[in-house]
């Protein structure tokens, strides 16, 4: 029995997807084998890289003047391959300065490894009210490398409502938990990047979407894989890349072809998004986390309204393992953040959503018995 699975990440892929790829487990696209047995550069796999990127750059309407790479490593590699792609300079230089809002723990991490590199300047941030909503009127510097925002804040479910205007400054961007969630202005950014794990497929892949002019930038001293222009130069197979991952990432593209885009999904999320936030904004046992004006469509966090500190603390300990026995899995919040939380990507049902809230209806009815 397929259960509702509410992780934040790997998280829940669409059954057809999945239905095809294990149809295809031995025998992809007619060649008898497995992608997982293909060489990287042979004719059979090279359709299959090219379809995946070609599916991205329409779904997201990437211009002509930016690669699309198929990395590893994470976003959080890209905390360190951004800054030195773009920010650092030949020993004995002065360093350059970047501009970084922290929103939460994957922001002040980005900060931490672009420090190694660059002067970081923390221009905002919403650790005040634990990181419950996203700052206002943020500029960037003029003559920055690079302007630093994390679009979706997964832990602590927010998500920015604006784009901040950066000028001729490149605004980068950890899109990992919100990309093909809703429509996105590519052109807006100099990077984009995403790990696959939460609406693109299995973990083990990242995505990069980075402006031409912004490559070749690297340092001389930059190790051969951090470097986005050798990425870019052998096709994403400088080494060998994560064929399964893109095999996958390419049936999730057709998915969400077949469900009307990125246009139709973000319809669709919001509705969820909304059902679940107008349920959690009356219950009288449990409330949303993040303020209104910066909530997340992603990853809802709530907790208990419970005022006792250890009436709390048994709460949200016994509602997660009570949702996992109804098949409502994963609702456990971060642990550096506690609390639950519901991650609702694109492959999770309207269905899934209203399966959540009936037995939250009843958890709470249990309660004031």
């Amino acid at each position: 029995m397929r259960v509702y699975n509410f992780s934040s990440g790997p998280s829940v892929l669409p059954l057809e997807v999945l239905e095809k790829a294990a149809a295809e487990m031995t025998d992809t696209n007619g060649t008898g084998q497995s992608v997982m047995e293909m060489s990287h550069r042979s004719g059979d796999f090279k359709p299959i890289i090219d379809r995946a990127e070609k599916s991205l750059r329409e779904i997201m309407k990437i211009p002509a003047n930016y690669k699309v790479l198929f990395l590893q490593g994470g976003a959080s590699l890209q905390f360190s391959m951004v800054p030195l792609n773009i920010a650092a300079v030949e020993t004995g230089a002065l360093r350059k300065k970047i501009t970084i809002i922290d929103t939460g723990i994957w922001s002040v991490k980005a900060a931490e490894e672009a420090a190694k590199y660059a002067d970081v300047n923390i221009a905002a941030s919403s650790k005040d009210r634990n990181y419950t909503y996203i700052p206002q009127n943020v500029k960037a510097n003029p003559g920055d490398a690079y302007f630093h925002i994390t679009l979706n804040n997964t832990i602590v479910g927010t998500k920015w409502p604006y784009l901040p205007e950066t000028g001729s400054v490149p605004l980068v961007s950890d899109i990992s938990s919100c990309i093909l969630s809703e429509p996105i202005d590519v052109s807006r950014f100099g990077i984009l990047y995403a790990g696959a794990q939460k609406n693109l497929g299995p973990a083990g892949t990242t995505v990069v979407i980075i402006r031409n002019d912004l490559i070749g930038r690297a340092p001389s001293w930059t190790p051969a894989m951090l470097r986005y222009d050798i990425h870019e130069t052998e096709g994403s197979m400088y080494n060998t890349p994560p064929c399964y991952g893109i095999y996958i990432i390419g049936l999730v593209l057709d998915w969400v072809k077949k469900q009307g885009g990125v246009e139709a999904l973000a319809e669709i999320n919001r509705k969820k998004a909304d059902l679940f936030y107008s349920y959690l904004d009356g219950s009288k046992n449990f409330m949303p986390t993040a303020e209104k004006a910066s909530r997340s469509i992603m990853n809802i966090n709530f907790v208990s309204r419970e005022k006792d500190p250890e009436k709390k603390k048994a709460v949200e300990t016994r509602f997660p393992k009570e949702a996992a026995a109804a098949g409502l899995v994963n609702l456990a919040g971060h642990r550096l953040v506690g609390g639950m939380r519901a991650s609702i990507y694109n492959a999770m049902p309207v269905e899934g959503v209203k399966a959540l809230i009936t037995f939250m209806e009843k958890f709470e009815k249990n309660l004031q018995e």
